[in-house]
């Protein structure tokens, strides 16, 4: 049996080189780089070029800073946390503005620091599924706006956020920006200077690097706290003992990722809207947002009288990995959030699933998944107890 990986947007698999370049620092240069001697200096080399090509890679100026996390999570909460105990606890700007459609370690992040008194409120997406300038213009009063919060691009649906736009005008307003990048690095061109934010998170196995490490960039000036208190590492703002490995494995493949961009934009994209529109040409399915409004990679289909998650469990046994959407929030039994957000019925939004592809998925691997799927959905829906009734 064939076995095709199709659920990228959940993680990725660490590309060989970067691999490679990793292995060197668990058994040979193995040193804490905060120790004198030269087992700790000796990887210091290393982590210079890793800062490096972190910084060029998401468009850091030298005054900025890029802090190594263990994960995106770790960055969105850093950033949340910071700007509350900076701006909110010590202000008259108790407010965040965000959407309906972030990541839980935005959503739930915004819940904790709800009860502690912050206000939080979810901007309405429009009919194409993000927030546009004239809402953003609408809710945002700069007098009680601490931050504001917007992915750059979705989880699940891959639609993209104008995040330039929306940021020059929180800026001019005088309120901080993030966004949590973690699904648009590696798919589309991302630069932290050009878009103007003030926060970006990102995570290294979202673009073929490890598991365990992230990143989180902070503007210079813009307002800090460490969410982690204990030795000087990471210049004091970020403690504990640093992944050296990790942080190697997360600036190759952070450079790898921005060079294969063009692949991107082109073979995957191509692949993609092959897989999509063998999807549309089965009955009654549906995709949300327009292609040229996503990253190149990810589709979110609905096939109305299939359960999302036993379309998932067939794909499963024939050896396609897909998902009903965020792996994070895979345990929930309610319909996909993000569909509900947009309005589509909550019928349909039971039936999502999620196709995402990266720079290893090959045609063959399409090809058999369209097979795979079409009879799946057919036999599902002939022992479908309401398609009929659709």
């Amino acid at each position: 049996m064939q076995r095709v990986y199709l659920d990228n947007n959940a993680t990725t698999i660490v590309d060989p080189r970067v691999k490679e370049a990793m292995e060197i620092y668990f058994c040979q240069q193995y040193g804490n780089p905060n120790s004198l001697h030269q087992f700790g200096t000796e990887v210091h080399p290393a982590m210079r070029v890793a800062l490096d090509r972190l910084y060029a890679g998401i468009g850091a100026a030298d005054e900025d800073d890029v802090i190594v996390t263990s994960c995106a999570t770790e960055s969105n909460n850093t950033v949340l946390k910071a700007v509350y105990w900076e701006v909110i606890s010590k202000t008259n700007k108790k407010r965040i503005l965000t959407t309906p459609v972030e990541h839980p370690s935005v959503s739930h992040v915004c819940e904790f620091l709800a009860e502690n008194g912050a206000e939080i409120i979810e901007l309405p997406l429009n009919k194409y599924g993000i927030v546009d300038l004239s809402t953003l213009k609408e809710y945002l009063d700069p007098e009680k706006t601490a931050l504001v919060s917007i992915m750059w691009a979705n989880n699940e649906t891959g639609i993209i956020f104008p995040i330039k736009e929306l940021a020059a005008y929180a800026r001019s307003q005088g309120v901080l920006f993030h966004t949590d990048a973690v699904q648009a690095i590696g798919k589309i061109p991302v630069n932290a200077r050009e878009v103007g934010v003030d926060y970006l998170s990102f995570s290294a196995h979202k673009f073929h690097g490890p598991k365990g490490v992230g990143g989180l960039y902070i503007r210079q000036g813009a307002p800090f706290v460490p969410l982690l208190h204990g030795g000087e590492h990471m210049g004091g703002k970020r403690s504990g003992t640093i992944n050296v490995a990790g942080m190697v494995g997360m600036g190759l493949a952070l450079e790898l990722a921005n060079y294969a961009l063009e692949y991107e934009a082109t073979e995957v994209r191509r692949l993609r809207d092959k897989l999509e529109d063998a999807i549309l040409a089965i009955p009654d399915t549906l995709v949300i947002g327009k292609r040229e409004l996503r990253v190149p990679n990810t589709i979110l289909a609905s096939f109305r009288g299939v359960e999302g998650e036993a379309l998932i469990w067939d794909l499963n046994k024939q050896g396609i990995a897909a998902s009903t959407g965020s792996a994070c929030a895979s345990e929930s039994l309610e319909p996909n959030p993000v569909m509900v957000a947009i309005g589509v019925d909550r019928e349909l939004a039971h039936t999502a699933v999620r196709f995402s592809l990266s720079r290893f998925t090959t045609e063959e691997e399409i090809d058999y998944t369209i097979e795979v799927l079409r009879a799946s959905v057919k036999r599902l829906r002939e022992i479908s107890s309401t398609y009929k009734k659709c």
